[in-house]
């Protein structure tokens, strides 16, 4: 797998570098219009990552877009619920084992 760790800038952006390629996926919080529907802003970091790979492979990108896009939807959900399992589940519309599991899996227990 070509990705590294994520790193959080000063900016509050989310970026993940691909080792020795130099391509950056990130979403700037503070530049997001609320009104853009989140596919939109998706598919735009994600064309510009391609972009930004100029023709180089990588590998990982399911799982890199997955991470950046999960973790904040359990954590919004989460606080939503208010930390209830059962109704964070029925609101992801997975069982509550799933969401244990994700919630291990991203370090939210």
């Amino acid at each position: 797998m070509y990705f590294a760790e994520d790193q959080r800038s000063k900016e509050g952006a989310i970026t993940m570098e691909a080792q020795s390629v130099g391509a950056t996926f990130w979403i700037a919080r503070d530049r997001v219009d609320p009104n853009e529907p989140l596919r939109n802003c998706v598919t735009n970091a994600v064309e510009n990552f391609l972009s930004d790979l100029n023709g180089c492979q990588a590998s990982g990108l399911y799982r890199l877009v997955m991470d950046e896009v999960e973790a904040p939807l359990l954590e919004a959900v989460m606080r939503y619920s208010r930390g209830n399992h059962s109704k964070a589940a029925t609101l992801l519309g997975i069982n509550r084992g799933t969401l244990r599991k994700k919630l291990r899996q991203y370090d939210l227990e």
